[in-house]
């Protein structure tokens, strides 16, 4: 499949979806709709193994997916993302915390890597406290993760761990208030003195649990490349609906004598092809790691090339954005517009740390 290419979805999926979209903002969370669509396909399985109802796709075709859906619709397509995501947990856990994580048709993980909880060592477990933020999915998640330092007990424990937690053992707070992806219920979550057993506490870096190829990448361009392809799926729906707001006001730009509709639509056409151009590279990175990584000879520069490519695709697709919204007109503007909605979503993807080029040349226009 070319990059760019909606097919995994139906016209009727796509439509329906895309419909929703609007209410799922204004609620701030995905349509029950959107959701079955997801379990139907089984797309929060994508790296679950077999036995649990998963699919164990190839990094290189799960990519694909995460820029197909995020392509449909920016929440449908981070909420894949990161949902499918937990599945890499898989491998961390013992087998048989594993089946009864992963083996509901509808289990998806929702949870924060970042260490702002405390765990203290009790007879046969934890007890973990504490707060995490931006956990996507945390409306319909059915595990919770959280990481946690541990107090007490062994001091070779005295790091960071995580834990698998059940969804009685939190409570949501209700806090993800940015201006893009508002229907990815991204709040924080909080724990008090939630006991976790051994069985379910686990390190991320030791994941060798099972002998699946994915399980192997390294976290780092595992979680670069797949935001990039959210990324990558947004902003060609953007520049789609760009065409669309063009081409419904071809009548009222004409009225105006510059040749105002021929300028935006060569501006989205350059925005297509430089995009087009930059999703190849990303996806000729993600394909010679992972042909390396099966060969077993994957070196740390292929996947340093990932990131980088990874990180120029995010910034490619924020450039089409740039390229193209302020030319649109001041309907743009409206928030309840979709080419609105969906520059705010571009937006709010690309400003993941992950995709974030700290080294990038500051931009300057001309000067007064």
């Amino acid at each position: 499949m070319e990059p760019g290419g909606i097919r995994l979805f139906t016209k009727d999926v796509i439509e329906a979806v895309r419909d929703a979209a609007g209410r799922m903002e204004r609620e701030g969370a995905l349509s029950n709709e959107a959701l079955s669509y997801i379990y139907e396909l089984g797309l929060f399985k994508l790296f679950v193994p077999e036995e649990f109802g998963g699919r164990m796709a190839p990094l290189p075709e799960a990519l694909r997916v995460f820029e197909e859906a995020s392509r449909v619709e920016g929440n449908f397509g981070w909420a894949v993302t990161i949902g499918s995501g937990g599945g890499y947990f898989a491998s961390c856990l013992p087998p048989e915390t594993a089946a009864v994580v992963y083996s509901d048709a509808r289990a998806v993980i929702a949870g924060s890597g970042s260490p702002t909880g405390r765990a203290l060592r009790v007879e046969g477990g934890y007890v973990v406290s504490g707060s995490w933020k931006y956990c996507s999915g945390s409306t319909y998640a059915t595990t919770f993760t959280a990481t946690a330092l541990v107090e007490g007990g062994d001091p070779a424990d005295a790091a960071a761990l995580a834990f698998a937690l059940r969804p009685e053992q939190v409570e949501i707070v209700p806090d993800w208030r940015a201006f893009g992806l508002k229907a990815t219920a991204s709040h924080s979550i909080r724990a008090a003195e939630a006991f976790v057993p051994d069985s379910h506490a686990f390190r991320v870096d030791r994941n060798d649990r099972r002998n699946e190829a994915v399980y192997r990448v390294p976290f780092l361009p595992f979680a670069e490349s797949s935001f990039a392809a959210v990324a990558i799926g947004i902003a060609r729906h953007l520049l789609e609906e760009a065409s669309a707001v063009a081409e419904a006001s071809r009548e009222a730009w004409s009225k105006g004598g510059a040749a105002r509709f021929e300028s935006v639509t060569g501006r989205i056409r350059r925005a297509e092809e430089r995009l087009t151009q930059r999703t190849q590279r990303y996806y000729d990175a993600a394909r010679q790691a992972w042909d390396a990584h099966l060969r077993g000879d994957a070196s740390d520069g292929d996947w340093a090339a990932l990131g980088r490519e990874s990180k120029a695709a995010a910034a490619e697709a924020m450039r089409a954005g740039r390229n193209v919204f302020p030319y649109l007109g001041i309907g743009a503007l409206m928030e309840d517009a979709a080419i609105n909605r969906i520059w705010r979503d571009l937006q709010t993807a690309c400003q993941h740390t992950l995709l974030v080029d700290f080294q990038a040349e500051f931009e300057e226009g001309p000067a007064e």
